[in-house]
């Protein structure tokens, strides 16, 4: 074309979780099996079963004509007035229900929150970092993410140096970015640690940006603070949802809390930025913001959040079991989510390999190896190939770390050993095979 018309930070958009699930597919038509998914953080689809109290309240709303209408630009009053109840209860940030904008899922509100910044003002995120965040950060500048190290050897903490020294070397950097708990290590960050990277965001005058959609997703060893609780007089947002925690990915419904707005006139006209691009679309999706305070206000609910995070824990210890007997890799068992992240703690060389019985998928699975290819890719590649194992590997979140992600959502006991006692016994394999 006689102008260019692609965005300069279209190569920044990638999402690794998704992609793969085509090279699965074709492996499984080759093969003739099945395929394990272990790549995508959908509960639904990996058999948990949605309790019939919160069905009934959805198919009431269903039968009301309110709920096929528009919604505010912002979201439903009466929904955001129960929310601000539940912030304010804290006795951390207050908030009104202005300082709250539902969205069509957290992505619509990821891509918002930056591709309304300057494009000159960076936000440093985690490594690994959820690809959503990443990609839509680097695509809005045009450049690599900004990142600090989450650490495998401390448990996924965060590198407080390193984001001290990057954050005041960098003039460019407007925000700090958490994922508390997070994705993809599982780790829940203690309190001291948010509020000495609040401290910082004081400091050098940043906002902060928390992604809190799995806040209610922690194991009971875990003591857990929202940002609203910690935040002070510092300008932050809090993008939360249901997608997970009802859950309902397929309800599209998250939304973003802003606290101390006020406190700076440039954070609030960025802000507002948001909330009129929010406008040209009309609002956000009608259904799942009506019956939010019916589900979160119901009796069932906060023993029904207990059952299902006692489930996710005993599948981290599970996985600590299985990984404890397994060599050349770090793992973590996750203390919130339901995420785990796995690093190769040896070199991989570049023949190491998992043998693959049927031709054809050697054959479509050497294509995808080329001299080259990162090395945790290659294992992902060649797990899929050998065993129809389905994971993602932690370079495509960012990272340098050779290794992979996988979740914990599993509902039944013995499928969720043979698989993960499958990936441990390919580990040792592929790394013995060089």
């Amino acid at each position: 074309m006689r102008t260019n018309i692609v965005h300069i930070g279209a190569s920044e958009l990638t999402y690794e979780i998704r992609q793969i699930v085509e090279i699965a597919n074709r492996v499984s038509v080759l093969s003739g099996k099945p395929i394990f998914w272990e790549n995508i953080g959908d509960p639904v689809q990996k058999g948990e079963k949605i309790p019939d109290w919160i069905k009934e309240i959805i198919a009431s709303a269903v039968r009301q004509d309110i709920s096929y209408a528009y919604s505010p630009t912002r979201g439903l009053l009466a929904t955001r007035e129960f929310l601000v109840n539940k912030v304010n209860a804290l006795g951390g940030a207050q908030i009104d229900p202005d300082d709250i904008v539902f969205f069509n899922g957290l992505g619509d509100a990821v891509n918002k929150v930056y591709g309304l910044l300057r494009r000159e003002a960076r936000v440093i995120g985690p490594s690994p970092s959820y690809p959503t965040h990443s990609s839509s950060e680097a695509a809005h500048a045009g450049y690599a993410p900004i990142t600090y190290r989450l650490l495998p050897e401390k448990g996924w903490m965060p590198d407080m140096e390193e984001l001290r020294n990057k954050v005041r070397y960098n003039d460019s950097i407007a925000g700090i970015m958490i994922i508390n708990p997070d994705n993809p290590t599982g780790a829940v960050f203690p309190d001291h640690i948010v509020r000495e990277m609040i401290d910082i965001a004081r400091e050098y005058d940043l906002f902060i940006l928390a992604d809190e959609i799995y806040m209610n997703m922690v194991f009971s060893k875990e003591k857990h603070s929202s940002i609203a609780e910690l935040i002070g007089d510092v300008p932050a947002i809090s993008l939360k949802g249901i997608s997970k925690e009802f859950p309902w990915p397929g309800g599209r419904c998250g939304w973003m809390e802003v606290y101390n707005q006020k406190k700076s006139p440039v954070f609030q006209k960025y802000v507002k930025s948001i909330l009129d691009a929010k406008m040209l679309e009309v609002c956000s999706t009608t259904l799942p913001q009506m019956v939010i305070p019916q589900i979160m206000g119901h009796s069932e609910y906060p023993n029904w959040q207990k059952k299902r995070n006692e489930f996710f824990e005993k599948r981290s210890r599970m996985v600590a079991e299985i990984f404890s007997k397994c060599r050349g890799v770090v793992v973590n068992p996750p203390s919130g989510a339901f995420y785990l992240s796995v690093v190769f703690d040896q070199p991989l060389k570049p023949a190491m390999q998992l043998k693959m019985e049927n031709p054809e998928v050697a054959a479509y699975i050497d294509s995808l190896c080329p001299p080259g290819v990162e090395t945790d890719k290659k294992f992902v590649y060649h797990l899929l190939g050998s065993k129809q194992v389905c994971v993602v590997p932690l370079t495509s979140f960012v990272c340098r770390l050779p290794g992979f992600r996988t979740t914990l959502l599993e509902q039944d006991d013995d499928k969720f050993r043979h698989i993960y006692t499958t990936i441990a016994g390919a580990v040792e394999e592929f790394l013995a095979s060089a």
